[in-house]
């Protein structure tokens, strides 16, 4: 539950609170109870959260003959302490629906998400409503080559004291971590990319897959992260890409030209990838046979032993096969017996020098899937090369324009996809970047019949001073990204015009930081004053004054400088972003449907299916008599009412309160803040 005032004011997060809420999710038994108690206000307020049991669970442990494991490594960088408390701690941001671009017509019933902001916010607003939802995710993260941009930048507003208090670092611990500001080193890209990876985890369901592009940069350091995160066990395999065909001359002669794609699984036993349909052409069934389609298969196998190597005589002629030399029957003589039976083995009438006796049929019924397995080296196809990306995105997306330097190959992403999903998945990709992953996802769809869903999540970065894009008129990167998925769903279209189902719009939102005087008045007020707040804090979480590129850039001085700021009109009021906000923190994805109710003065917002109601705007005494009657007359399934409590006086809080405590049995009134 999203409560501005104590997000701001009360950060309780220790380096293992994700760590400790992952034990509570999966292993609520081996944990104590919450304590609780009722405030001033009448509310339940948790006073000390249960701890972990660790006696019973090592007791379970021996109880079930698991061996602890005493000897192994870990993983350690500057900065891992600091990146596990990102994990835990909660976002100062508020989600802001562009209601302008949302209000259109392919794009209010769209499934698809494009969240425009940094994605270590968005993924933290992402666990709250999609944990165990997303099927796959793809991400091409910065490979911090020293040239592609990758700085580490944080506000590290975390005082000495703190950090050794909360995080029990010593001075010089303390001092290495500063020094990571601004830095592009192994630790710095470490402590970027961990809490990320923490979170994206999480999201996974069960059968979920990750995959993530990487060069030789950071490609050690990213197994052994992997491996950290997700486990050994679920590691999948690895892709190779070729990325060119030739370099300029090297000093070291070498010419390096591929990347990597890590694959791993969120469980190794229930996640899989699946290659291209397995070609069942030459199944026939000319003998009529009652099991179908067959072809005939090799009996011999590399391994057996004396039961499968003993001589088969043919009834019909007298010649004797025997297995060939160093190889044995692919069967035990019993199952033979059973296969001539059945007529799964049949004895040639004559047999030709060097041949077999008899051949085995291998019907279509038996194989175990459809699909072959992946290649590992399927990428190295010329077409998927970065001058081909560049090409495509130039000529047939962006008119002759060339808006991004290293763009992945579509052709490349839609085959990882295809290869990993099904097609009514959910795909994740919180760095966007060009929105190839999106393009793909839609051509995919557009191919196969599907009806894959995508989630995008890109910086607003400014766009290069001088740029063909700056040029053109595009401010910050997310922009073309956005007008890529624009074009490219056009050009879907054209090519596939009978198509019926395809969803070729979007739904956007920005997260971005509250407002620095808008925390003051937030942090200032005193809930339990009878005075309502003086100022209209509803407005000022408004998006018309939607602030893009506030984002941080390195000097030629090693400084951090501020970028440009743009203000946008994204045409939400206040009352749109705290109620996306809050939807999005109380578990309810950002498609979900939600109705308004215009009361007598002002509007109700409730979501029928978790029978929950949000007033956010000042309400008045006749506004909760008629909400209240609609409660009590069961025309709102309503059991928990949300109410943002700057915008209600005393009298029609208290009001609210004692009305529903007096008269609607089983509902409750929750005041945030």
């Amino acid at each position: 539950m999203v409560d501005f005032k104590q997000r701001l004011t009360d950060d309780n997060t220790e380096p293992n609170t994700t760590f400790l809420d992952q034990l509570r999710n999966n292993l609520p038994e081996f944990f104590t109870k919450n304590k609780y108690v009722i405030d001033d206000m009448g509310n339940e307020v948790l006073v000390e959260a249960g701890g972990f049991d660790i006696q019973k669970f090592q007791e379970r442990l021996r109880n079930h003959n698991i061996n602890e494991i005493t000897d192994g490594y870990t993983l350690n960088f500057v900065g891992k302490k600091y990146a596990e408390l990102q994990t835990g701690k909660p976002t100062g941001t508020v989600v802001i629906p562009d209601m302008n671009h949302n209000r259109e017509v392919n794009n209010a019933q769209s499934e698809n998400i494009f969240l425009t902001g940094d994605n270590l916010d968005v993924l933290k607003h992402l666990q709250r409503a999609y944990t165990n939802s997303i099927d796959v995710i793809y991400i091409d993260p910065p490979y911090n080559t020293g040239d592609d941009g990758f700085t580490y930048h944080d506000r590290f507003n975390l005082s000495d004291e703190v950090l050794r208090d909360t995080l029990s670092m010593n001075e010089e611990e303390i001092k290495k971590l500063r020094i990571l500001d601004g830095r592009s080193s192994h630790s710095a890209w470490l402590t970027f990319m961990y809490p990320r990876l923490r979170i994206a985890q999480q999201l996974l369901k069960d059968t979920g897959i990750i995959l993530v592009s990487i060069d030789e940069h950071e490609y050690a350091n990213l197994k052994i992260l992997l491996d950290h995160v997700f486990g050994e066990n679920s590691y999948l395999g690895d892709l190779i890409r070729k990325t060119r065909s030739s370099a300029n001359d090297s000093a070291n002669g070498f010419n390096q030209q591929h990347e990597y794609v890590f694959i791993y699984g969120k469980n190794a036993q229930l996640s899989h990838l699946h290659g291209e349909t397995k070609d069942q052409s030459k199944y026939k069934n000319p003998d009529n046979d009652p099991s179908g389609a067959w072809v005939i298969t090799d009996p011999s196998a590399r391994s057996g032993g004396p039961n499968s190597s003993f001589k088969i005589t043919n009834p019909k002629n007298g010649h004797v096969d025997v297995p060939p030399v160093g190889r044995y029957w692919a069967f035990s003589r019993s199952t033979f017996d059973k296969w001539v039976e059945s007529g799964k083995v049949v004895f040639k009438d004559e047999v030709k020098d060097g041949n077999r006796g008899f051949f085995v049929k291998k019907y279509a019924s038996e194989l175990k899937t459809t699909f072959n397995t992946v290649n590992s080296l399927f990428g190295t196809d010329n077409k998927f090369m970065n001058q081909v990306a560049t090409k495509y995105l130039r000529d047939e997306i962006f008119d002759g324009r060339d808006y991004f330097s290293s763009p992945k190959p579509v052709e490349f992403i839609k085959n990882i996809l295809k290869y990993s999903t099904d097609k009514d998945d959910l795909i994740l990709d919180f760095f966007a970047g060009s929105a190839t992953t999106a393009d793909a996802v839609m051509q995919l769809n557009a191919e196969d019949g599907g009806n894959r869903k995508w989630i995008l999540n890109t910086l607003d970065e400014k766009t290069p001073d001088k740029s063909t894009a700056s040029k053109d008129g595009y401010l910050t990167i997310d922009e073309i990204s956005r007008e890529r998925i624009k074009r490219s769903s056009e050009k879907i279209k054209k090519e596939y015009p009978e198509i019926e189902r395809f969803d070729d719009g979007f739904k956007h939102y920005y997260v971005k930081e509250i407002d620095a005087n808008t925390i003051d008045k937030i942090i200032d007020f005193d809930p339990n004053s009878i005075q309502i707040l003086t100022e209209d804090v509803v407005s000022e979480f408004a998006g018309n004054a939607v602030r893009l590129g506030e984002y941080y850039e390195k000097s030629d001085k090693d400084k951090v400088n501020k970028k440009f700021a743009n203000v946008v009109d994204t045409g939400a009021s206040g009352e749109d972003t705290i109620l996306q906000t809050w939807l999005i923190n109380d578990g309810y994805k950002l498609d979900v449907a939600v109705k308004t109710l215009e009361l007598v003065h002002h509007n109700v917002h409730y979501v029928e299916d978790g029978a929950m109601a949000y007033i956010i705007d000042q309400f008045t005494q006749e506004d909760v008599e008629a909400l209240l009657n609609l409660i009590g007359t069961q025309q709102l399934n309503v059991k928990t009412i949300i109410v943002f409590g700057y915008s209600f006086d005393f009298a029609t809080m208290t009001s609210l309160k004692n009305n529903v405590k007096t008269t609607l049995d089983g509902v409750r009134v929750e005041v945030r803040y």
